[in-house]
């Protein structure tokens, strides 16, 4: 990285999120830590539920009335967001950090042409004619595929996979320096989940843009992510370089997720996890993933394993080094 990229841009500090419901409070993120630079671009993995997109609400501000940060702090460029006055707030949205929502087809107001609610955002935000905010979005639409002739239809005028791009399009109007995307490529085919990656990738390299990518596909974490996080029932369990998280990762659950991902390169089938991810109301003792680990021993069951650190691959697990 460059000296400009070595510096944090954002750091999550022992992040504690819980929804409080009718059957008791979910636990749905416990003790999150982990730091993004400028131009890195990290991916997050985990079952459904493990507390991926929690987080990133956290970071947007948007967690519904039910979600309560318990602790824990949220830096952004040294400051902790959670601090914000309202106003602060609605700044920093889209200029500062903004977000490729997993719900494309309702993420756009359907009222609202394509191309005002783009130009919208940006003068919000910047103090720019509207011609020049025109002009940046149309060459956002071009650039994520779609033809700019169809910037002035509405939402319901557009695919599934159309209103995916045009929301990346949309997240990246103001030039944030950080954009979270969860599961950005789902309604897209291969052909188009590849420009998307490759555009990511091109902005990163001119305006050391960083990435925060939620997914369930490993294959585009291993393709485009510097770093990897793999969460399980809340918390981390393992975190470090996308090369080593899949060359030599050391969780048990870390290996199973890889191991039921299908390749080409081997004949041998996939894997697969026995039984459910835990009750979060009423989540296990000691290690969460102790229930469905094929090292478990009795340690696990009472002592919940520190994320130990070594040489920048940190793994949450009692028998690191015996498996």
């Amino acid at each position: 990285m460059t000296e400009s990229q070595s510096e944090v841009v954002m750091e999550i500090k022992e992040l504690g999120i819980s929804y409080i419901t009718k059957q008791g409070k979910v636990r749905a993120a416990e003790d999150v830590s982990f730091k993004i630079h400028y131009g890195e671009f990290v991916g997050l993995s985990g079952e459904s539920g493990c507390g991926k997109t929690t987080t990133a609400l956290a970071v947007m501000h948007l967690l519904p009335k039910e979600g309560i940060i318990e602790g824990g702090e949220i830096f952004f460029k040294g400051r902790n967001i959670l601090e914000y006055t309202d106003d602060e707030v609605l700044e920093y949205l889209w200029r500062d950090v903004s977000m490729i929502f997993q719900g494309a087809m309702n993420a756009l107001n359907p009222v609202h042409k394509v191309i005002d609610q783009m130009t919208t955002a940006i003068r919000i935000h910047e103090d720019v004619s509207e011609e020049e905010a025109m002009e940046r979005s149309l060459e956002l639409i071009d650039s994520v595929g779609i033809d700019v002739s169809r910037a002035d239809g509405y939402p319901h005028e557009m695919s599934g996979g159309m209103k995916q791009r045009l929301m990346i399009a949309l997240a990246l109007v103001c030039h944030p320096a950080l954009v979270i995307a969860d599961e950005p490529t789902t309604a897209l085919d291969v052909m188009v989940q590849a420009q998307i990656l490759e555009l990511l990738n091109q902005l990163r390299e001119r305006t050391s843009l960083s990435l925060l990518l939620i997914t369930h596909d490993l294959s585009v974490i291993a393709e485009t992510c510097d770093n990897a996080i793999i969460m399980y029932a809340g918390r981390i369990a393992e975190m470090g370089t996308t090369k080593k998280i899949f060359s030599e990762p050391e969780h048990p659950y870390t290996m199973k997720l890889i191991s039921s991902f299908p390749s080409v390169l081997t004949e041998k089938g996939i894997d697969f996890i026995p039984g459910n991810p835990p009750d979060l109301i009423n989540p296990p003792s000691g290690c969460r993933y102790h229930e469905r680990c094929d090292y478990v021993i009795d340690r696990c069951r009472h002592e919940v394993p520190p994320l130990e650190d070594e040489q920048g691959h940190r793994v949450a697990c009692w028998r690191r080094h015996d498996i």
